[in-house]
């Protein structure tokens, strides 16, 4: 009842907003001009590897992620990916989309995120009754801690199966990335520099994980929080610097109080950014 009142009342929100001659939200371009949602599908349906960087929480994030498969799914050959599933949970994953574990299986044997009910069955759920691919491309948790407490040098001594969850050891890393950066100056004493380490395991793995399981010819979108992708950094500098031949596209989701010109910290963020008004319905 809870969910279902929080998706009513985002309804709501969107409409009155939209009834009101105001914008819920806006797509732009990268350079800032503004653009419409069947400019930027036309792209996505064009690209090979789409990284569809989301804010957690925003239910227009999450709205157009499955409205963006409704209308790839009769174009393109679909497979998919997200962050937030763990790579040592693939197999759980697995087991629900084939049938053979129900919901409640997964809720036991995946560590699914809080909002996985309201934001992210609905694309598992899609894929499962669409008999798509959905491939958990994130490190298990537990390694990216051991990244943040003590460097990659901690990932030498874990097991060799165990590094099957992981991106090929010794992971690349740059530390003059602006958005690794920008993370150490933001949280600043808090992990040193192990944090930006630690965000470029979790972004080597989810690169690695995608382009193994990429099959020629098909459209692989995958869901990220945008901070892995913002700025054609993070999740698409492994992308590319493993395979630079493919037909990428990122798309960002950010929040401003006017949504009418896109904010200049805002611009050349992704391909597409989606600039949602800050008063929207978050889904929590």
């Amino acid at each position: 009842m809870k969910y279902l009142f929080t998706f009513v009342f985002t309804l709501f929100t969107i409409l009155y907003t939209i009834g009101q001659n105001k914008q819920a939200y806006i797509i732009y371009k990268k350079n800032g001009k503004k653009t419409t949602y069947e400019q930027m599908l036309k792209q996505i349906q064009k690209s090979e590897i789409v990284l569809f960087g989301e804010q957690h929480n925003s239910s227009i994030a999450h709205w157009l992620q499955i409205e963006v498969l409704k209308d790839c799914f009769s174009k393109r050959k679909l497979m998919l990916g997200a962050e937030m599933f763990e790579s040592d949970n693939q197999q759980a994953l697995n087991n629900y989309l084939i049938g053979s574990i129900t919901q409640k299986g997964l809720d036991t044997l995946a560590r699914l995120w809080p909002n996985y009910k309201t934001d992210y069955a609905p694309l598992v759920n899609f894929a499962k009754d669409s008999h798509l691919v959905f491939i958990a491309t994130n490190i298990p948790r537990k390694y990216a801690s051991l990244v943040y407490k003590r460097g990659f040098e901690s990932l030498d001594s874990i097991s060799s199966s165990e590094k099957n969850w992981l991106a090929p050891l010794p992971i690349a890393y740059d530390s003059t990335l602006p958005g690794y950066v920008q993370m150490l100056a933001m949280f600043e004493g808090h992990g040193g520099a192990n944090l930006p380490k630690a965000q470029a395991a979790k972004d080597a793995t989810m690169a690695h994980f995608i382009l193994k399981n990429y099959m020629a010819n098909n459209l692989f979108i995958h869901f990220n929080g945008a901070f892995h992708s913002d700025h054609f950094e993070g999740i698409l500098w492994y992308l590319k610097k493993q395979s630079p031949n493919y037909k990428y596209l990122t798309i960002s989701t950010v929040t401003q109080a006017d949504v009418s010109k896109l904010d200049k910290e805002n611009i050349d963020k992704a391909d597409f950014i989606i600039c949602v008004d800050e008063d929207v319905t978050t889904t929590y």
